[in-house]
């Protein structure tokens, strides 16, 4: 009896040509730089195996701006989300006219990826102690900003320049879920008798609470792994990881490079913790809102 051919294996398609550049891309400038990092975690300046650079991390003023960087984020990834969740919501929900939507959204796309030491001189221009807006308090209504406490180069100052570029984002990230919700929810729940408020709490929140979750997540990562921002506005005086990573790296007096790369490896566990819980609640609320 003769032995049935093997079927014939279909031929490469040429679409995978065209993600070539991609994964090239994620692998010069991701992987290998990744574990570039990792590996040099691990050594001393010799290259000889080590954990000293680890438990250097515990030390006071390391933790210190591990903390800082912490509540940073923290704060505008909730202020972030809060203002964005309200932009979106009056937009998608809130009956405004239908031109509002598309000036939003081309704005958010801009404002978005508007970050670096152009926001941070914009922001100094602005609400720096002789920026315009400033200068127009105190000449017009003998208001003095600076009098209250506030300061362009310290924690609240920083959080705030922050939110020009989280608020646009949640905006973006979140307006697709909103318009995932079906009118035919909302039709339903009013003729069996549901408040709008039992609507809301009963259908809307536990389908959207992935989506405010994971995306609230993402801009964390996102502020929390910010440099040039936080550099070009404060310098210095604020403890951040990211300057004091750039300062261990680059720096002439705190001059350690393989700190450096353990800085960074913290750096990588939290972010990449923020986005893969991001990512999981994500697909979660997809199968919601298909």
């Amino acid at each position: 009896m003769a032995t049935p051919a093997p079927p014939a294996r279909a031929p490469m398609s040429a679409a995978w040509l065209g993600v070539v550049p991609f994964f090239s891309f994620a692998a010069l400038f991701l992987l290998l730089p990744t574990a570039y990092l990792v590996v040099g975690a691990f050594q001393d300046a010799e290259g000889h195996f080590t954990l000293a650079n680890l438990a250097g991390l515990w030390e006071p003023g390391i933790r210190s701006a591990y903390l800082i960087s912490l509540e940073v984020s923290a704060a505008s990834a909730l202020l972030g989300a809060i203002g964005g969740f309200a932009l979106a919501w009056a937009v998608v929900l809130g009956g405004l006219p239908r031109w509002i939507r598309p000036v939003l959204m081309t704005f958010s796309g801009v404002a978005s990826n508007f970050a670096g030491l152009p926001l941070a001189f914009a922001f100094i221009a602005t609400l720096g102690r002789t920026g315009l807006v400033t200068t127009l308090l105190q000449s017009l209504f003998g208001f003095s900003l600076y009098r209250t406490g506030f300061n362009i180069l310290s924690f609240s100052g920083l959080t705030l320049t922050y939110l020009y570029f989280q608020i646009p984002l949640m905006v973006l990230i979140l307006t697709p879920a909103l318009d995932g919700l079906k009118r035919e929810w909302g039709e339903a729940a009013s003729i069996l008798g549901a408040s709008t408020f039992t609507y809301w709490r009963l259908v809307v929140i536990p389908i959207l609470w992935p989506s405010l979750l994971g995306t609230t997540l993402l801009l964390f990562a996102n502020s929390f792994g910010a440099i040039a921002t936080a550099y070009g506005l404060t310098g210095s005086t604020l403890n951040l990881v990211t300057i004091l990573l750039y300062a261990q790296i680059r720096g002439d007096v705190l001059h350690d490079p393989h700190l450096g790369y353990a800085l960074a490896l913290g750096m990588v566990a939290i972010t990449g913790a923020s986005n893969a819980l991001y990512i999981y609640l994500r697909a979660r609320s997809e199968r919601w809102l298909r």
